[in-house]
C-alpha cells in the first residue's frame, strides 16, 4: 500500500510517460508445457514473483505466480505442466498506456508486475513498481515540471527521484539561506563541504556535491531574494541534496539549460556571476537532477549523488601511500 501511495503522487506529473518508456524489455518467459518446478526454480534464481507464459509467436497465454507455486506444492502438483495452474485471464498493460493508466492498474489489482503487450498480444516487456519509480528517471536525467503540469507541492517531503521520505528534521545537514548579497553566495555550500569532509567522504564526491550545491545556492541568492534552504540526506548508497526557495521560479527551463543563457541582472554580472552555467553545472556534477518550479511560487532542486565504488564511500581513503 505504501508503494502505491507513492506512485499516485507521481501520476499527474508524468502523465506523458508511456509504458514503452519505462518497461523492462528483457522478460523472463515460460512455455505452458514446462513443469511448474521449472517456474519455481526460475523465480528463485531471478528473484521475481511472476512469469508470463507464452505460446506460439510469443503471444501471451497466461501468467504463473508465487501463489500458484505454493498451491502446487501443497497439492503435490509441482511436476505438472504450467498450463494446469497458470492464470489465463491476465491483466496486461498496452504499449501506449500512459502513466495514470499504469498506476491505476497497480492500485486496483495489487499485483507487483504486469506484462506489456502489443495489439497481437505479443509480450514486449514488463512493468514493475520499481520500473515506474526509477525507469522514468533513467530515461529523463533531468525532469522539469511546467506550471500547468505541476500538481505536487514544492515542499513535499517525498523524493521525486527515489520515492523515499525526506523529512526536514531527519536531514543530516540543514542550512538556511538568508542573504541577497551576491558576495556571500556559497556560504551554505562551503559549510556542507566541510560537513562531508568531517564524515570522511572521498574528495571527488565532496567536490561534486559542493559544486552543484554552490550553483543551486547562488541561484537562490540571485533570483529568490536570498531566502531558501539547503538540506542534505545521507543514505547507504547515496547523498541527496535538496535546495528549496520561494522566489520567482524558472520561466523557461530549455533556455536555462543552455550554457551561457542567464537572466541575472547587470550588478550580479559585475561580481563575476550570472554566466549562465548554473543548471548545466548542477546537471554535470550530480547523477540525477530534478527541478520542480512554479512561477512566483518558487523552485525545488533535488540532486542525487551515488556512492559508486570504494573511492566514493565515507571512511575510505584511496591512493594514500
Amino acid at each position: 500500500m505504501k508503494d502505491n501511495a507513492k506512485l499516485s503522487r507521481y501520476a499527474s506529473i508524468f502523465d506523458d510517460v508511456k509504458a514503452s518508456d519505462i518497461m523492462t524489455p528483457q522478460v523472463a518467459t515460460l512455455a505452458p508445457d514446462m513443469k511448474i518446478a521449472h517456474a519455481q526454480e526460475m523465480m528463485k534464481i531471478k528473484k521475481i514473483s511472476g512469469i508470463p507464459v507464452i505460446g506460439d509467436r510469443n503471444k501471451l497465454v497466461g501468467i504463473i505466480s508465487i501463489e500458484d507455486i505454493i498451491k502446487a506444492l501443497e497439492l503435490g502438483r509441482i511436476n505438472e505442466p504450467i498450463r494446469n495452474v497458470m492464470t489465463r485471464n491476465v491483466v496486461t498493460i498496452g504499449l501506449d498506456e500512459n502513466f495514470s493508466q499504469i498506476v491505476d492498474k497497480f492500485e486496483n489489482f495489487k499485483f507487483g508486475r504486469f506484462p506489456v503487450i502489443d495489439g497481437d498480444r505479443q509480450v514486449l516487456g514488463i512493468v514493475t513498481k520499481e520500473d515506474i519509480l526509477h525507469g522514468i528517471i533513467e530515461k529523463f536525467n533531468l525532469i522539469y515540471i511546467h506550471d500547468k503540469q505541476r500538481s505536487a507541492k514544492l515542499d513535499a517531503d517525498i523524493s521525486i527521484i527515489t520515492g523515499e521520505q525526506l523529512k526536514i528534521d531527519e536531514a543530516k545537514f540543514h542550512y538556511n539561506i538568508e542573504t541577497s548579497e551576491i558576495g556571500k553566495s556559497g556560504s551554505g555550500a562551503s559549510l556542507l563541504k566541510q560537513f562531508l569532509k568531517e564524515k570522511k567522504f572521498a574528495p571527488e564526491m565532496i567536490r561534486r556535491v559542493a559544486v552543484a550545491t554552490y550553483e543551486a545556492e547562488t541561484n537562490v541568492v540571485i533570483h529568490s531574494k536570498g531566502k531558501g534552504d539547503i538540506l542534505c540526506f545521507i543514505d547507504a548508497d547515496r547523498i541527496i541534496v535538496r535546495v528549496v526557495d520561494s522566489g520567482v521560479g524558472i520561466e523557461d527551463l530549455e533556455k536555462a539549460m543552455r550554457e551561457g543563457y542567464s537572466t541575472a541582472p547587470d550588478y550580479v554580472r559585475e561580481f563575476g556571476f550570472g554566466a549562465g552555467m548554473g543548471i548545466p553545472n548542477m546537471k554535470r556534477s550530480s547523477d540525477k537532477l530534478v527541478i520542480l518550479s512554479k512561477k512566483e511560487i518558487g523552485t525545488q532542486v533535488e540532486m542525487v549523488f551515488y556512492l559508486q565504488g570504494l573511492e566514493a564511500r565515507p571512511g575510505v581513503v584511496m591512493g594514500a601511500s
